[in-house]
């Protein structure tokens, strides 16, 4: 197992020599890479031992142990007593027998990922990753496989790029509860149990009750630290927790150290945070399952899942419709944004037929309108339309529908891109690139919808653009392509 003592000295070591100290002021120096900001979209993946339950969502090693909880229920119900069956007890059920690195990276190429970001250790603690920190790891135990170094050869054979995410910080109360009543769990599990350290839930989870010590602390950056040296991710995703307080030091070691190491590597690396967890500028923004209403003079990500209600795979999965996804898509990037759009394959490593069929049909989606996309910025105007988008984290369950009026636009070279996002032959007015718009004075020599052979046509009174293409019928986004001398 690894020297912890020496590895915090080599983590000292190499923010010591490098140009990323661990402060806001230097970590502000770092500029996001250009990679990402022509990649907006990819793939986050959620699958765990949590999976093998497939009940409720990935918090089920928590919920599960919440006396009177439905899944507490369910679990006695389906399994007995917390005492004889655990949350441990379902590691050597989590087979992956079906799991296909080189069939899943297919599938998100075909879907038009840049980038694919597994969860490497999530809040219940179990590594999916070979490790020398702890034995509870995918490796050496369940399906016995290194996954994410199985995920990052077939990524990278595939043109994308890795990233890996850590909800690790979470682990601190996360299955707390199992010591208040007779179960598995003891009640004072020491550092190689998987259950450790399961200290008392903080009161608010977004306040800073709870402080974890500084063992867990050192414990959570040496760990960390061991992913970014032995997978080399161009990303690290943290979920939430990380804005905690007494995490600040070691959040910032942790950065220093990994933007080090892509300095080392010649690689341009990211973290990226919820909240207010790091400066703005010293790491991509995310926003879980929201975005934002405008534009934002920074790049940032949009998190979601293809399910309403879980992360992970469960029977009890309600999922969403392509065409809201393509919708969000366009918004977000018009905004300055990219969305990383969560699969949660089952158990066995296979992913639902209807998480296959979406991600088809948004690969067949962005090989015609792609290019409106990728390699995009926005433009000075960013949207039209009625439809009001709600702004903030977790308001995607008051989104509302988008219509013929909505528009959104991007730019890239030199097209602008005039992208409604639903179409039914009637006519796209657009209100900024009238005769008399403060907005647009371009020269126009190209004006085509992409994906038809019929050419659209284009009138311009002084208050607006009218786009007549009665041909066009299609729910999902449609993107006209005005090239400019």
């Amino acid at each position: 197992m690894i020297d912890m003592k020496k590895a915090l000295q080599n983590i000292d070591d190499v923010i010591e020599k490098g140009p990323y100290k661990d402060t806001w002021a230097s970590l502000s120096s770092w500029q996001t890479p250009k990679w990402y900001q022509k990649a907006k979209f990819g793939i986050f993946i959620h699958w765990g031992v949590y999976s093998v339950p497939a009940f409720d969502s990935e918090w089920y090693p928590r919920n599960m142990y919440i006396e009177g909880s439905k899944v507490y229920e369910h679990h006695i119900k389906t399994y007995g007593a917390h005492k004889d069956f655990g949350y441990k007890d379902f590691i050597p059920m989590f087979k992956a027998e079906k799991f296909d690195p080189n069939a899943w990276a297919a599938l998100f190429k075909k879907a038009g990922a840049k980038y694919v970001v597994p969860v490497a250790e999530h809040h219940d603690g179990f590594q999916m990753y070979r490790s020398n920190i702890s034995h509870w790891n995918a490796y050496e135990m369940g399906p016995k496989r290194d996954i994410v170094g199985e995920l990052k050869a077939a990524v990278e054979a595939q043109g994308m790029t890795l990233g890996v995410s850590s909800h690790r910080i979470e682990h601190w109360f996360f299955m707390s509860n199992g010591k208040k009543f007779e179960s598995d769990m003891p009640q004072n599990p020491d550092r190689d149990d998987l259950y450790w350290p399961s200290m008392p839930d903080p009161e608010n989870f977004d306040a800073i009750d709870g402080k974890p010590s500084e063992e867990f602390m050192e414990d959570w950056l040496v760990r960390t630290c061991e992913l970014i040296d032995n997978y080399h991710p161009k990303i690290l995703y943290f979920d939430w927790w990380i804005q905690h307080e007494s995490v600040k030091p070691y959040l910032k070691k942790f950065a220093a150290y990994y933007y080090n190491r892509g300095v080392e590597w010649g690689m341009d690396v990211a973290i990226s945070y919820k909240h207010d967890a790091m400066m703005l500028g010293t790491a991509i923004l995310d926003m879980e399952r929201g975005h934002f209403s405008e534009a934002k003079p920074f790049y940032w990500q949009a998190d979601t899942s293809m399910a309403f209600n879980s992360w992970c795979y469960t029977e009890q999965n309600r999922f969403k419709q392509t065409k809201d996804i393509l919708q969000d898509l366009v918004d977000i990037v018009s905004k300055n944004g990219c969305l990383l759009l969560n699969v949660g394959p089952k158990a066995d490593g296979s992913i639902c037929e209807e998480e296959v069929q979406m991600l088809n049909e948004i690969g067949e989606w962005l090989d015609v309108n792609g290019e409106a996309i990728y390699d995009s910025h926005p433009w000075r105007v960013q949207a039209e339309g009625n439809t009001e988008v709600v702004e903030g984290m977790f308001s995607e369950e008051g989104r509302k529908d988008f219509d013929s009026t909505d528009v959104r636009f991007t730019c890239r070279e030199d097209c602008i891109y005039i992208i409604p996002m639903q179409q039914h032959g009637e006519d796209v007015i657009v209100k900024s690139m009238g005769e008399e718009s403060k907005d647009f004075h371009g020269i126009i020599t190209e004006f085509s919808v992409l994906g038809y052979d019929q050419k659209p046509v284009y009138t311009r009174e002084a208050d607006k653009m009218i786009i007549h293409a009665p041909f066009v019928d299609s729910d999902k986004p449609v993107v006209y392509r005005m090239r400019l001398k």
